[in-house]
């Protein structure tokens, strides 16, 4: 087995069983704490030596026991966290971070806070409402505010005050991890024989279950190795995908299986979470909340210039700038932004002349039937345009 393969397979394995990655950090005395999707301030986590969560929802269970709290159109991904919480999954838990970017996260956080923490004592659900007009001055300080009420929950978790200091090496070793995963997805693109739909996956969402400076040295030598490696001449169908979540094992595999390579994502928990750096001065936490306002081309977060399709424009171009020859876009079932989104996409899409294909998804879909004939059909399109 060659070394690519080994730190490859080491990702799959933490991602296959974050249980017991988390187990084996409990077992260091590190607390736990978990981070509701997305834009969350994890630094914080970080810095107050805790190792941040993410819950991306469950492509192994049900909803059963959630039902009580969210009704039937809630998105899958939000009811599945909550049923890890109820279940016993996330008991390993020492803290929960709600972010409230959507209409389905504003009142699920308060579900989560008086199922979780008030009604079972399980742990503190910590409440983080970001600002719309996240680019003024004044929505800046408005994040700052509710980042600072996040840092005193968690301080109050971890049993210490944060220092500034960790704070800035926190902003530092989470700039590195970007920046690494950026070069990855550069990587990824001439390697796609080694880089494959699941294996892209798993390499990205590693990052959500080992603590950032750790996964970054495993990524690094995992590029230094693809650096080193010839470049592979592909010679199959080239897409880019769009959408929340696609993290699905057998979904990505059903890709695989037509020679369909995914060259660049517009994905919220792959590409769109390491885009943007945050600054590096003497205020981190201003820093942060910096780079929040920074964020941008998000169905779920405020474009002041929506009518310029900007984001539309922004997919279009991604698929061009990277020798796509289509996209896929994933829409989470019962997501509004994305319903409400997509005509526009699709208009953007058309105009760039780059084809596409809609498909709907849920975390709780196990019959990939419709998926995987939508695909071969779309391939075969692709193929016939070449």
């Amino acid at each position: 087995m060659s070394r690519i393969e080994e730190i490859i397979s080491e990702f799959q394995d933490v991602v296959s069983n974050p249980g017991k990655q988390m187990k084996a950090y409990k077992d260091q005395g590190k607390k736990l704490i978990g981070i509701v999707p997305y834009y969350a301030p994890e630094e914080l986590v970080y810095a107050l030596d805790m190792v941040p969560v993410g819950l991306w929802g469950s492509n192994d269970k049900t909803v059963t026991l959630a039902k009580e709290y969210f009704l039937t159109f809630y998105c899958s991904m939000v009811q599945l966290d909550m049923e890890m919480g109820l279940d016993g999954t996330l008991d390993i838990l020492d803290g929960m971070i709600t972010p409230t970017c959507c209409d389905t996260l504003r009142p699920a956080s308060q579900n989560f806070r008086v199922a979780l923490d008030e009604k079972l004592h399980k742990f503190p659900v910590i409440f983080l409402a970001h600002p719309q007009n996240r680019v003024p001055e004044y929505g800046i300080k408005y994040c700052m505010d509710q980042y600072n009420n996040v840092r005193e929950a968690l301080e109050k978790i971890a049993g210490k005050p944060l220092d500034k200091e960790a704070l800035k090496n926190a902003v530092r070793v989470y700039n590195k991890s970007r920046q690494a995963r950026r070069a990855f997805n550069e990587l990824a693109k001439d390697h796609l024989d080694i880089c494959t739909p699941t294996v892209r996956c798993a390499v990205l969402k590693a990052a959500y279950y080992l603590k950032k400076d750790e996964y970054t040295a495993k990524l690094e030598e995992l590029n230094a190795e693809l650096a080193k490696t010839p470049k592979c001449d592909w010679k199959g169908t080239k897409v880019i995908v769009s959408g929340i979540i696609c993290d699905n094992p057998d979904l990505l595999k059903v890709f695989e299986d037509y020679n369909i390579a995914i060259v660049a994502d517009d994905v919220a928990q792959w590409t769109r979470s390491f885009r943007t750096d945050a600054p590096e001065t003497d205020d981190p936490m201003r820093d942060l909340a910096v780079q929040f306002s920074h964020q941008d081309y998000d169905t779920i977060l405020f474009d002041e210039k929506s009518n310029e399709n900007r984001r539309g424009e922004h997919v279009a171009k991604l698929a061009l700038d990277n020798g796509a020859q289509g996209a896929v876009v994933f829409i989470t079932q019962f997501c509004d932004p994305e319903e409400m989104e997509y005509p526009y996409l699709k208009k953007a899409l058309d105009q760039a002349n780059v084809p596409h294909v809609k498909l709907g998804l849920d975390m709780q879909m196990r019959d990939f039937g419709q998926v995987r004939t939508s695909l071969q059909a779309f391939a075969d399109v692709l193929e016939m345009r070449k």
